[in-house]
């Protein structure tokens, strides 16, 4: 059986540790690792076939060496097991657990820290975590921890893969692993244009999800024979958007075969507020049996198929079979269902654990920045040189009735270097 080490340092801790004297502390009761009967056999290990094109230079950044092959791997886990988010941080971890028990072998050791889901807790994790010699770093989970954990990794020359999706932490052997929301919505958008439909409108919310959807489309559509002809964004607190949604429309939408100037429309909402939205588009003239309406993964857990103006729109996931069985894994070793975002502590842990077996053990952003990817339950990823995570996506439809339908496969690999 794989070693686990729990490590949850308290003050007191850290003065034992600064004193010469060694201390485990007590497992927090936030997370179990899964008897060893209760975890289904192993699926084949995420394969990392050796890159058919030298691998690109690394960062600037200090990159590790490769581990020795005497002394054990540490991975750090840094997620929040105190303070409001520990239920989240508790699935984290659960669920690294499950890839430790599947994928590791005897000589990887993983770490959890409590981030606190603060910037000083996160800092102060990293700290501990780099005491612990820690050859790579999983987590933090928020924005404002990976911020304030980035540098520390950054000095110390240990990599760091965080779940966060805001790109401004990564690059320099950071790198964000979180689903990001432009690849969504870009994937979205070319299958769009693959069904003729290329010209492509967008009614986003004024927050920064809405803008970094907005961005990242302005920025690459065009790379994929997409246009925008339109671009509105509406206040997220509004309860009425008619006007903002008029705006969009070009010409008279009640005059028999005039075109309103698209034949798309991204929404890149979610919940309540997307159904809202999208029930206002036909009275303004915006016929869904005409204009496909499209989305991001937020559409996932949305109910959107309980609202008519979005049954049969497409929005872009990871592929649904691996990530279901994923799920069935999971509840077998801790009973109920993870949070969409466990899947993210699984596949970096997995990634750390293949990486740990390989001879040398290599940590390295040579190793890290294979350009050919890695296999996981959300699918084929890779962490590119500037830190962001490029994945393959599905698309889905939303159907009234029933479970929604993936009319697109996600690609099974990639198709070209960086």
């Amino acid at each position: 059986m794989p070693r686990f080490r729990y490590t949850f340092f308290s003050v007191l801790v850290l003065a034992l540790l600064t004193s010469g004297c060694s201390h485990v502390a007590p497992a927090p009761e936030v997370a179990k690792p899964p008897a060893q009967s209760a975890v289904t056999p192993p699926p084949p290990p995420p394969k990392i076939a050796q890159p058919a094109v030298p691998p690109p230079p690394a960062p600037p950044a200090p990159s590790k060496a490769p581990v020795p092959s005497n002394r054990p791997v540490v991975v750090a886990l840094l997620v929040p097991l105190s303070g409001p988010s520990a239920p989240v941080g508790a699935a984290l971890f659960n669920a690294a657990q499950l890839a430790l028990f599947e994928m590791a072998d005897n000589s990887f050791n993983l770490l959890p820290f409590d981030s606190k889901g603060s910037a000083e807790g996160a800092a102060a994790a990293t700290q501990l975590a780099l005491g612990q010699h820690a050859d790579i770093i999983i987590g933090p989970l928020f924005s404002i921890e990976a911020k304030a954990a980035a540098p520390l990794a950054r000095q110390a020359g240990v990599p760091m893969v965080s779940f966060t999706t805001d790109l401004s932490v990564a690059g320099n052997g950071v790198y964000a692993l979180g689903f990001q929301p432009g690849q969504q919505a870009l994937r979205v958008a070319d299958y769009a244009r693959s069904a003729n439909r290329p010209r492509l409108a967008i009614l986003a919310p004024s927050n920064d999800y809405g803008r970094l959807v907005v961005e990242y489309l302005s920025n690459n559509a065009s790379s994929v024979g997409v246009s925008i002809s339109g671009l509105q964004y509406y206040d997220p607190n509004a309860a009425e958007i008619g006007q903002t949604i008029r705006h969009l429309v070009k010409g008279d939408p009640k005059r028999p075969g005039n075109d309103i100037g698209f034949d798309a429309l991204i929404l890149p909402d979610e919940g309540q507020r997307l159904r809202a939205v999208a029930a206002q588009l036909p009275q303004q003239g915006i016929d869904p049996t005409q204009v496909k309406l499209i989305g991001t993964m937020l559409w996932e857990d949305s109910r959107a198929g309980s609202e008519p103006a979005l049954v049969g729109g497409w929005y872009a996931g990871p592929p649904g079979a691996s990530h279901a069985d994923f799920d069935t894994r999971y509840a077998k070793a801790f009973g109920g269902k993870a949070p969409r975002i466990a899947s993210l502590a699984y596949d970096a842990t997995a990634l750390a654990a293949v990486l740990a077996r390989r001879t040398p053990r290599d940590f390295s952003t040579a190793m890290l920045n294979n350009p050919l990817g890695f296999a996981g339950v959300d699918g084929i990823f890779r962490l590119r040189p500037d830190g962001t995570a490029e994945r393959g996506y599905a698309v889905r439809e939303v159907q009234a009735d029933g479970p929604d339908k993936e009319i697109a496969p996600a690609p099974a690999a990639f198709q070209a270097n960086y």
